[in-house]
């Protein structure tokens, strides 16, 4: 894909298609990987709603289709997000489980993964409670 002016990150980073890769590989890692083991624990036994339902989110938010907002009008992820008690322990784990699944997928567009990556650090981060 040619990179233009008019590129949305979900463009540069390869559509619905990597970023379920990605989402894949990110809850792949929460669940075997022993680093990520409290941040598993805040989930349900069951990862495949949000399997499915984190890649919309990420497109809708990178430039891409919106089926995640229609379908969810006025809710924040943040505010979802309140009711868990993400401390800065789960929270980087997060961070860096995203990090890693983003890494392994790797999108050709090595600006606009570090770039998605970054960002997604943040709001992690964001999310712990003090």
């Amino acid at each position: 894909m040619t990179e233009t002016a008019a590129s949305s990150p979900y463009d540069r980073i390869g559509g619905l298609d990597v970023l379920r890769r990605i989402t894949d590989r990110f809850y792949d890692l929460m669940e075997s990987e022993p680093a990520f083991t409290a941040l598993r624990a805040m989930h349900a036994p069951d990862l495949a709603p949000m399997r499915q339902a984190l890649p919309l989110f990420l497109a809708g938010w990178s430039g891409g289709p919106r089926t995640w907002w229609d379908a969810n009008p006025g809710k924040c992820m943040v505010s979802m997000h309140t009711r868990f008690g993400i401390d800065k322990t789960t929270a980087g784990q997060w961070a860096d489980a995203m990090r890693q699944a983003i890494g392994d997928v790797a999108p050709p567009d090595t600006a606009i993964a570090d770039a998605l990556a970054d960002v997604l650090d943040r709001m992690a981060l964001g999310m712990a409670k003090a």
